[in-house]
């Protein structure tokens, strides 16, 4: 287990010079990179895998994701992860795995349920499923191109995009409207949408997590890790949050306003809450693939999935 990390002690602003979103992918790679790099000297071994497997390749050990991880999120009973390559579903959380074939090289960055539709952003564009397994892209009024930041709540909708910066959707994905075309630039991974107000938002940005109450129109600093690069909240009470940064991760019990140190293990770039609050999940890269670690107690002691 690694020493525990101090969350942020001060506020930061956040960053004004937009980015693209493969600029955000470059950075994460270099970012995954390192934390293989880790592991390998953790262990004495390097672990890999063979290569992005045949369409529809069943329960999978561990799930393919092409060497870097960018998102873990738990929609309704399912658990997905992604990279830079691919992504996979889990419907026993997260012991078995299923590859999602239709997003193969779509860089899944994001995700977000409306109705019985699930969403996944990726650089090519956004994805839906009506089942949670088969993805095809959206075309004409509801498409989106490059898709980096995704989240929602019942029919609202917060997309990040290369192009447009944050738009937003009040009727599922079928149509969006610009919001915020900077910081939607430099949001990344999954956009917190709180259920009971979709007005308030929480995302994490290069420099940091911010948080809007106005549906992403403007933004704020939020304390907690430097260098966000994923963060989730307890969905049976959203002033449960998880944050991972760069070099240190920490969980907040009201709302981001003040943090306590998580050990992740060791290399985990994303984590998420299951859906009854329960447990936490974290994920690392281990070669092509993707490890998955739960946790029942607080992230005191994490259990290895796969």
């Amino acid at each position: 287990m690694p020493a525990a990390h101090k969350p942020a002690a001060t506020k930061k602003p956040l960053p004004t010079a937009p980015k693209t979103a493969r600029m955000i992918s470059q950075r994460w790679v270099v970012i995954a990179i390192a934390a293989v790099i880790a592991l390998g000297a953790g262990t004495g071994i390097f672990l890999a895998t063979s290569s992005r497997p045949k369409d529809g390749t069943p329960a999978a050990i561990k799930p393919y994701v092409g060497g870097d991880l960018h998102v873990l999120t738990a929609i309704r009973d399912r658990l997905y992860v992604g990279g830079h390559d691919g992504g996979a579903v889990s419907s026993d959380g997260g012991r078995t795995w299923t590859q999602l074939a239709s997003l193969n090289g779509a860089d899944p960055m994001g995700a977000a349920a409306s109705g019985d539709t699930t969403l996944i952003g990726g650089h090519p564009g956004l994805f839906k499923s009506t089942d949670g397994t088969s993805f095809s892209m959206v075309t004409g009024q509801g498409g989106l191109g490059d898709v980096h930041a995704l989240g929602g709540a019942g029919d609202t909708v917060y997309a990040g995009t290369a192009a447009r910066g944050l738009v937003a959707s009040k009727d599922g994905g079928a149509s969006w409207e610009d919001r915020n075309a900077e910081a939607g630039r430099m949001i990344m991974g999954v956009i917190l949408v709180e259920p009971s107000d979709p007005q308030r938002l929480i995302a994490p940005m290069s420099a940091g997590l911010a948080a809007s109450a106005d549906g992403g129109v403007t933004w704020k600093p939020l304390d907690g890790p430097g260098g966000a690069m994923a963060a989730a909240w307890d969905p049976t009470n959203t002033q449960r949050l998880v944050a991972v940064g760069m070099a240190e991760s920490a969980l907040s019990a009201d709302g981001g306003k003040t943090w306590t140190p998580l050990m992740l293990p060791r290399g985990a770039a994303a984590a998420t809450f299951s859906p009854d609050g329960s447990t936490i999940y974290a994920a690392a890269p281990k070669g092509t693939a993707a490890a998955v670690f739960a946790s029942t107690d607080q992230g005191r002691t994490w259990k290895a999935l796969n």
